[in-house]
């Protein structure tokens, strides 16, 4: 699917105590290893483990706290209008709170799946798909380095290089993009990364 807008962005959008908050109660929870895909800590062996820390390498928390989706979700419909998108979309996942470390990361991945949610006990989720993905940047920039979040728009036929997005390194900054597009997070190389991801989920596309 080509668009005309392959992300949206509010700079500096949620207050820094918000932030803080989010981060203070992020820290207050138990942290779990970052997974890919349908795995769980359950059921995996340490060589699966060892294999997907070489796509993906962070501890994350979740969270679902009416008060961090009400500050969140004004700017997912903005932005799904704004950029002329018009999804439709009914359901936001839980908040994923990520830690990223020295030397850890996220690497090349789109967010959606290649076929909807197949759990009927959940009428929220099932047969759904992720439509609008959304970072909020937590960490002030001069508290870390590297950690750039960055674009591919291989689905484009201008030959576009990935892009690194400089406009949501401020602290509170909030962007929005279609969960097809394919992403990553490079190394932390200094200091600590924190952000608030979140997936908004609505039927196929038709």
């Amino acid at each position: 699917m080509n668009l005309n807008c392959y992300y949206w962005y509010f700079q500096s959008a949620i207050p820094e105590r918000i932030c803080d908050e989010i981060i203070r109660y992020g820290k207050e929870q138990e942290k779990e290893t970052a997974l890919t895909g349908d795995a769980t800590q359950k059921t995996l062996t340490k060589v699966e483990l060892k294999n997907i820390q070489k796509k993906r390498k962070s501890d994350v928390v979740w969270m679902n706290d009416r008060w961090i989706y009400k500050e969140i979700q004004p700017y997912i419909h903005q932005a799904n209008s704004n950029a002329g998108w018009n999804f439709e979309w009914d359901w936001t996942e839980s908040c994923q709170f990520t830690e990223y470390k020295k030397g850890q990361f996220y690497d090349w991945h789109s967010d959606c799946g290649t076929v909807p949610y197949n759990n009927p006990e959940n009428l929220n989720t099932h047969g759904k798909q992720r439509k609008l993905s959304m970072t909020v940047s937590l960490t002030d920039p001069d508290e870390y380095e590297g950690g750039d979040l960055e674009f591919d728009f291989r689905n484009t036929d201008d030959g576009s290089q990935p892009r690194i997005c400089e406009e949501i390194r401020k602290k509170g900054s909030v962007i929005i993009f279609p969960s097809f597009v394919w992403h990553r997070v490079k190394p932390v190389t200094k200091g600590i990364r924190h952000s608030l991801v979140c997936w908004n989920l609505g039927y196929p596309f038709r």
